[in-house]
């Protein structure tokens, strides 16, 4: 009985603790960015360009792909502090909108739907196949050539898949695959969503990520195309930044990746912060985030 009550006491203040991290996290002011420019027709195709504040004439170019489990409540906005830190540390940035689930109920259940297949993965093949022409227009600061892609929980899913196009199934949809890699200097997945049987397992985000491939039945047919643990290796340098108290996407789902990863015959670096949850990792004002600036400077200069 007194372990039970330990562990019960416990998980309370584990969630109480990642409350508190998600509301500092946003607690920060929106930030404006410098340009907004479409890559396709629809409203949720857009990106937004914050151009690096030391005034640098080139700069390297960080990708942002947000989180919130590829639902429709949880858009770009919520990551414009962490784009607005990243260029206050001299880096080009562009944060990538795309489109998400639906905000209605899923069948049977109570919340927002997890993303939309294929929707979501085409916004991102078709964002970064338009990205080049739109920096060279909207951000001269940023230099393509030194660019890492990084993403937080479902964003870091959609970063490292961006950064495996090339090694997806030959029957992937054309827009999806590409027949070289990215030309990237790696990418730095924040608490990722990287495999989705361990996320699965653990119930991560009420099942984002079976939502995310169409449910149940569809769950292991698309899962070769979606899942960045069956898209290795990749040859492209990745970091994996994940507090050690995330009750939100735990240490084990980042430990599994890194362990698909080698299993493959590549290296994936993990990065693991103690007393830290899922938040953090973009909240400007925690020295977490600091961590993550420094994990994608290591790859961009």
């Amino acid at each position: 009985m007194q372990e039970d009550a330990a562990g019960a006491a416990a998980d309370a203040a584990a969630v109480a603790r990642d409350a508190a991290e998600a509301e500092a996290a946003f607690s920060h002011p929106e930030v404006e960015p410098d340009a907004t420019a479409a890559y396709g027709d629809h409203p949720d195709q857009v990106v937004d360009f914050y151009a690096p504040r030391d005034n640098a004439a080139v700069a390297p170019l960080v990708v942002v792909l947000h989180g919130g489990a590829w639902r429709a409540p949880y858009d770009r906005r919520h990551v414009t502090p962490f784009a607005d830190f990243l260029a206050r540390r001299g880096f080009a940035v562009a944060n990538v909108e795309y489109r998400r689930g639906s905000s209605l109920p899923a069948q049977g259940g109570t919340g927002p739907v997890a993303g939309r297949w294929p929707e979501t993965f085409d916004d991102v093949a078709a964002a970064f196949d338009a990205l080049p022409a739109l920096v060279r227009e909207f951000l001269p600061a940023a230099d393509p050539r030194r660019t890492v892609v990084t993403g937080h929980s479902a964003g870091g899913q959609l970063a490292l898949w961006a950064a495996a196009r090339h090694v997806l199934p030959d029957d992937a949809p054309a827009a999806w695959r590409t027949d070289r890699p990215a030309p990237l200097r790696g990418v730095v997945a924040l608490a990722p969503i990287a495999d989705f049987g361990r996320a699965r397992e653990l119930g991560v985000c009420s099942g984002a990520e079976t939502q995310l491939l169409g449910g149940e039945g569809k769950f292991e047919e698309r899962l070769p195309y979606s899942d960045p643990a069956a898209l290795l290796p990749t040859g492209i340098a990745t970091t994996v930044v994940q507090g050690r108290t995330d009750i939100v996407v735990p240490q084990a789902v980042a430990e599994a990746y890194a362990d698909a990863a080698a299993k493959a015959g590549e290296v994936v670096g993990l990065t693991l912060l103690e007393d830290v949850g899922h938040f953090p990792l973009i909240d400007p004002a925690a020295d977490a985030c600091a961590v993550v600036a420094e994990e994608i400077a290591q790859l961009a200069f």
